[in-house]
């Protein structure tokens, strides 16, 4: 579905990703975390065709994204960006609506678009305030309204930028169980960045981790997710522990009560 062969990326003088090649196949739920400023933002604004690779090759379903138009680009990936302030005082249903015309000639809705519309808004729990203004919501509403956008425009890729960073415990868990569920059940291909580790080892089949100065981790969850990869990746002590098959990880602070002693 997508091929990444050695991307790089700076600005200006900074080099954000050196050298980094990823395949991501159809149907895959990937993960991509590391501390802030490793370029996880930027690697969503390459792949949706933001930015321009500076080095390197990036092909979906093995065309060039540079020979897509944008709208043709909107027919195969969905981002959903970090939560924001909306400037205008459209409604949550507009809002999502707006993500059908991306797509097609027509600037009319059709039964078709109103379906999604609200088969999207139904997913992500957002119909009970469908009519009031987006800049009315609290954070976290707003990014359930933007996940249900991305889910209303019906492509075959994902591209979240830490969907569930202003959520509660049980939206976290809604979103990513919502994912799991379009992945499983449509065949989505899912790239989802996020701070959320535990999470991830859950529901992700890859993740890739990005570290400093170019240097990267890809594989199964269980294969980078360890704790010596953490702790030099994040720069902090913690401990590494098992539900059942699945690992978690608690970042241990200087004054923890349960930091072991050196």
């Amino acid at each position: 579905m997508i091929d990444i062969q050695n991307l790089s990326f700076a600005y200006a003088e900074q080099a954000v990703l050196s050298n980094l090649s990823v395949s991501v196949a159809e149907n895959e739920f990937w993960a991509v975390v590391g501390p802030n400023g490793a370029g996880k933002s930027t690697f969503l604004s390459l792949l949706s065709g933001q930015l321009t690779p500076q080095a390197g090759s990036l092909q979906i379903e093995g065309h060039s994204i540079q020979d897509f138009s944008t709208r043709q680009l909107a027919a195969k990936l969905a981002l959903v960006r970090q939560e924001f302030v909306p400037a205008f005082g459209f409604s949550v249903q507009e809002t999502v609506l707006m993500a059908r015309f991306g797509q097609k000639n027509a600037f009319f809705a059709q039964n078709a678009d109103i379906q999604a519309v609200q088969a999207a808004l139904k997913a992500t729990d957002t119909q009970d305030f469908a009519d009031r203004p987006l800049g009315h919501l609290s954070g976290g509403e707003r990014q359930r309204v933007f996940i249900a956008r991305a889910l209303a425009q019906e492509t075959p890729v994902l591209l979240l930028d830490e969907p569930t960073s202003h959520l509660d415990l049980k939206h976290q868990v809604r979103i990513f169980d919502l994912l799991k569920q379009m992945q499983c059940e449509q065949g989505k291909t899912i790239l989802l960045v996020t701070h959320d580790i535990n999470l991830t080892c859950q529901y992700c089949d890859r993740v890739l981790l990005l570290g400093s100065e170019g240097k990267s981790y890809q594989g199964s969850p269980r294969e980078v997710l360890d704790v010596r990869h953490i702790e030099e990746t994040f720069g902090v002590k913690g401990y590494q522990g098992h539900i059942q098959q699945e690992k978690f990880f608690l970042p241990l602070g200087q004054f923890s009560k349960d930091r072991p002693q050196e």
